[in-house]
């Protein structure tokens, strides 16, 4: 799942791309392709960490004969991913370059690399899992259940079919309205990944680096861009902050008003209590003068406005 949300994380950011440039038809037929192929991967891995209790890379292999239904699932979903004719996404890829080769030339770069990286990953995770001798946990892996294989197969299917289904969208461009040019470097990028993963040799540990530039690279490759870090630095500290705060608030200011009010209450009606005496007299008597200074308050109030 790690090894894939990298893909997950570029492509929503070629969508942000799209959209920016003016170009929101192909952003959601990007995000449409992307979505269901994705899921088909994910599908696929699901069934495999089901099946073997395992999501380390390291200790997977030999699956391609043992899970065909799990094999088929990834190199469709994969296929569908990496620009391959005449899946989705070689049409979204072409439909992009085609719009940015002339005006943003460096885009359109990027999204060939992207494409390119993209295979590249999806070959080495593939040669992982699926190829090779099988490892203790994957000797004895079984095919998943029906109620998995199923709707796998089924989403297979939608995935191989979603050129049709992107041809019947409404206020979409044209699928064939970019040149064989571009049509080639599509292809070219995600065939270069691809052979790339293909030959790279597979490493299951790499030792860190004596050379102090490339142990940085590794460090901020295997911490994920410190992202959890920049995170918690930012987002989680802001919160926490506001929390913080607010707990202030309501402790201090709201409780304390209230709770002096209360207690400022219960010293009043101490202090009353001890006025009380119990003769009727006084109490006739504060009943009168009350009156009387009501009165006189309603009299001399008439005045003011008169002067005034």
């Amino acid at each position: 799942k790690r090894a894939f949300s990298y893909s997950t994380t570029s492509y929503l950011g070629l969508v942000f791309i799209a959209i920016a440039l003016q170009q929101p038809g192909i952003a959601m037929l990007l995000l449409f392709a992307h979505g269901l192929a994705k899921a088909l991967i994910f599908m696929s891995v699901g069934s495999i960490i089901a099946t073997t209790s395992c999501q380390d890379l390291t200790e997977l292999g030999g699956l391609g004969s043992r899970m065909p239904a799990a094999t088929t699932a990834y190199l469709v979903g994969s296929a569908g991913l990496v620009g391959l004719l005449p899946l989705g996404c070689f049409w979204c890829f072409g439909l992009l370059v085609e719009r940015f080769a002339s005006q943003y030339p460096f885009f359109a770069a990027v999204l060939l690399l992207t494409n390119g990286l993209t295979a590249f990953n999806f070959i080495r995770v593939f040669r992982h899992v699926f190829m090779g001798p099988p490892l203790p946990k994957t000797k004895r892996a079984p095919e998943v259940n029906w109620l998995m294989a199923l709707p796998m197969v089924s989403l297979t299917v939608l995935v191989v079919l979603m050129p049709l289904l992107m041809a019947r969208l409404h206020s979409v461009p044209a699928l064939a309205s970019f040149s064989w040019p571009v049509a080639l470097a599509v292809t070219a990028s995600g065939l270069v990944g691809a052979v790339g993963g293909s030959l790279v040799p597979l490493n299951k540990f790499w030792s860190r680096s004596t050379t102090r530039s490339l142990r940085l690279l590794q460090d901020l490759l295997a911490s994920d861009f410190y992202t959890d870090r920049i995170y918690r630095a930012t987002i989680v500290a802001a919160v926490a902050g506001l929390a913080r705060l607010s707990n202030w608030i309501d402790q201090t200011l709201v409780n304390g008003l209230v709770n002096g009010i209360g207690r400022l209450s219960l010293a009043s009606a101490e202090g009353l209590k001890l006025g009380v005496s119990g003769q009727l007299q006084s109490y006739v008597l504060t009943v009168l003068a009350a009156i009387l200074l009501l009165l006189a308050s309603l009299q001399w109030l008439p005045l003011q406005w008169l002067h005034g």
